[in-house]
């Protein structure tokens, strides 16, 4: 398992466009990936997992990412957070 911490820059956090766009890069991987916030574990394949979580931006989350391409996954889901979605 690999880990790091992340902050959601988008301004209008984790709507519909961005949740789509990390869900469905993320489903690409063999590996899974939570998203921890507090005492939340999130299911960063899931898209109603991630929506329900109402994520805001400046949030700071914890991606823990496990299995066979789990350190490629850590890096594209970091910097998918940290993308500023336009629509």
């Amino acid at each position: 398992m690999v880990s790091q911490k992340a902050v959601i820059l988008n301004e209008n956090g984790l709507h519909m466009k961005p949740a789509h766009a990390f869900v469905s890069t993320m489903s690409k991987y063999k590996a899974n990936v939570d998203l921890v916030v507090g005492d939340k574990r999130i299911n960063g394949k899931s898209i109603m997992n991630v929506l329900g979580a109402c994520l805001e931006c400046g949030t700071e989350v914890l991606l823990e990412c496990n299995g066979e391409d789990e350190v490629e996954m850590l890096e594209t889901a970091s910097n998918l957070l940290a993308t500023q979605y336009t629509e």
